[in-house]
């Protein structure tokens, strides 16, 4: 099983994170922040992942630092348990529509993180998620993991839709890229590693 947990405390944060990359039944999120972790649970559920995440933040100054630092252990816990890539696709992609929406996420597990993104909302809040840390998640997720990725909304109105479109098209590109396909010999590089 491609699995890990990890566990990160700081004077903002509190956060415990584990996934399972070859079991995707067990799926339980509590952050404290109700549309993040609708989020969450949406990329788990289209990624195929088994993830626990429990965080206890400083939500009394906002959501910020709860957001960001959950992006943060989750690419490390995603990362260690992809452990040495052998035989994973690598590459992912998704277009996903909702409703008036259309979101598309394209990913590398290439060990140089970076991340392009393209989208812009309506509504600054979402309960007591900051819409801006859409962004300030992708990012933290993106760099831990060794991740190269890119979040575009084509199009849309709803801040809800087009954030949702986001999420879900980030896991099911995730469950394409973690894939493990037995034709692939090592890893999934002409350089015979991804670091």
């Amino acid at each position: 099983m491609r699995s890990a947990n990890k566990v990160r405390k700081t004077n903002e944060t509190s956060i415990e994170v584990s996934c399972n990359l070859d079991n995707g039944e067990e799926v339980t999120i509590d952050t404290g922040v109700g549309f993040f972790d609708h989020m969450l649970e949406l990329l788990a559920r289209h990624g195929r992942i088994g993830l626990t995440v429990k965080a206890d933040g400083d939500l009394h100054i906002d959501s910020h630092h709860t957001v960001e630092d959950v992006g943060i252990v989750l690419g490390q816990v995603l990362k260690e348990a992809l452990g040495d890539k052998n035989q994973i696709t690598r590459y992912g992609s998704a277009y996903v529509p909702m409703d008036e929406t259309l979101g598309f996420v394209a990913l590398d597990i290439s060990g140089r993180p970076f991340l392009a993104f393209d989208a812009t909302f309506t509504n600054q809040k979402l309960g007591n998620f900051d819409t801006e840390l859409v962004r300030e998640f992708l990012q933290a997720f993106a760099f831990q993991s060794g991740i190269t990725l890119h979040a575009r909304v084509l199009y849309g109105e709803n801040t809800h839709h087009k954030i949702e479109s986001l999420f879900k098209a980030l896991g099911r590109s995730l469950a394409e890229a973690i894939k493990v396909n037995s034709d692939i010999k090592g890893v999934n590089s002409t350089k015979g590693l991804i670091e």
